[in-house]
């Protein structure tokens, strides 16, 4: 145990500070807390507000009295690792608490439906009775949207909508219902799953009231004005169609370049948009109620997020590190068949990527009560993450005021294919635009894209 790194960190999802073991609650609540959630370390010694090292006087009896509080205040039975660490003249106890094989743990005292934690960045939760079921699924290794709803026919579901979403790149049989487990056999009935009914079902809201998505455009950096909004309740396949034309609308500023032709530059690179969306949607936690995915633009933000925490055993820092664990497994396999996520926990990273490559500050990524919020900020603070080829394909746009794509293949010495495969990257990122009729018109041509403090935001 290091405790010199460790104390100087601040209290977190997975660390906490008592300064002693005299009230026995405070370290119940904490400890089945990080049970519950992504396992964690409690120091005791430390003072958790200026992280002074005050010790403990008799390690060893205080490591007694935790093991005998804890195995009789927390239900089913829990055995943290306990350390003493030395420190100078004085000595710490360190309780290491892994994620538990058996969730929801509860305190003793209160029972399972008033007693169960859940860690939320450096405090205690308590609990609903979505949130039980949600940590239960979980340790049996279950997914909410695979459960059966046995009460529906496989006629519940929208087959032309199945087959609409699949369009010409797959033809889509009743048999692949259940192979993608948008159905599944419950008794010897072919029956929809939940996330069948979520994907496509014919009263999905009726089912699933809050499965929409909420976007707002507001004035300033608050909620006070509110200029723009949309209730996007159409089926999610097209829902983040349309939440993404929300916020184009809302976020770009046209641009004359020559006339009759104007060009509109993305304020947020809109494969940013794009994944924090889709991450909203696949990893929702649809058993909550009262809470849609929600889409908030201000003047200095956009702001995508989802009901649910992190999945039990997760940390921002394990997204960070391209660690994902699905919580819609029938959502996240259809989006797979779709296209519309290339593999597990490759979204954040892709993410980050564009945001870097366009010169953005990095996203946010927080839980914020029980919901995971994405926040990516629009000012550019760097210089654009981008290598020799692309600084070229830009400095001879630059410089010409405006090329095609066979003059751009010409001046970097690649083919027009390998060419036009860069230039979409370009766009992607906001910092190549394209002016044209549409893909094929001969006389397209790409600008470099303007300076990205002047998208005019007090023009609302």
């Amino acid at each position: 145990m290091k405790l010199e790194s460790l104390k100087s960190r601040p209290e977190s999802k997975t660390l906490e500070f008592k300064r002693d073991a005299s009230s026995a609650m405070p370290i119940l609540r904490t400890v089945c807390a990080f049970a519950n959630t992504a396992g964690g370390t409690l120091l005791i010694g430390i003072e958790d507000r200026s992280g002074a090292i005050v010790g403990v006087a008799d390690p060893l009896d205080a490591e007694e009295r935790l093991a005998s509080i804890i195995a009789d205040g927390i239900t089913p039975r829990l055995l943290p690792e306990v350390e003493v660490v030395p420190w100078r003249d004085t000595q710490v106890l360190a309780l290491q608490v892994h994620l538990g094989p058996s969730r929801p743990y509860h305190l003793t005292s209160l029972g399972q439906a008033d007693g169960v934690y859940v860690r939320l960045g450096s405090t205690n939760r308590r609990a609903d009775t979505a949130l039980i079921a949600e940590l239960g699924r979980s340790a049996r290794g279950e997914g909410f949207d695979e459960q059966p709803e046995p009460d529906l026919g496989r006629d519940a579901l929208d087959f032309e909508a199945v087959q609409s979403a699949f369009g010409g790149g797959r033809t889509i049989r009743h048999a692949d219902l259940k192979t993608l487990r948008l159905t599944t056999l419950v008794q010897g009935r072919e029956v929809p799953t939940v996330g069948g009914m979520l994907l496509f079902g014919r009263d999905r809201l009726g089912r699933y009231p809050d499965a929409w998505i909420q976007a707002g455009r507001f004035k300033g950096t608050t909620k006070a004005t509110i200029v723009d909004s949309a209730d996007i309740v159409a089926c999610p396949v097209e829902a983040i169609d349309q939440a993404l034309a929300f916020v184009m609308r809302n976020t770009a500023h046209a641009y004359e370049i020559e006339r009759p032709r104007r060009i509109d530059v993305p304020e947020y690179p809109p494969v940013a948009v794009g994944e924090a969306v889709i991450n909203a949607v696949v990893h929702a936690d649809y058993s909550q109620q009262g809470a849609p995915i929600r889409i908030a633009i201000y003047d200095d933000r956009l702001e995508v997020e989802n009901p649910g925490m992190l999945v039990p055993g997760l940390t921002i820092a394990d997204v960070l590190g391209g660690v994902s664990k699905l919580r819609n497994r029938v959502i996240g396999r259809v989006f797979r068949e779709l296209g519309l996520i290339e593999q597990w926990g490759s979204g954040i990273t892709r993410m980050y990527e564009a945001c870097r490559a366009a010169g953005m500050a990095d996203p946010v990524l927080e839980e914020v009560g029980m919901r995971f919020r994405v926040t990516l900020l629009p000012e550019r603070t760097r210089e654009p993450d981008i290598d020799e080829v692309d600084a070229a394909t830009l400095g001879a746009i630059r410089a010409s005021g405006g090329l095609t794509t066979s003059e751009i293949a010409a001046a970097i010495g690649r083919t027009p294919r390998a060419t036009r495969t860069r230039l979409q990257r370009l766009v992607e990122r906001g910092l190549v635009v394209e002016i044209g009729s549409g893909p094929n018109d001969p006389h397209r041509r790409y600008h470099v894209a303007e300076d990205p403090g002047r998208y005019g935001r007090g023009r609302l």
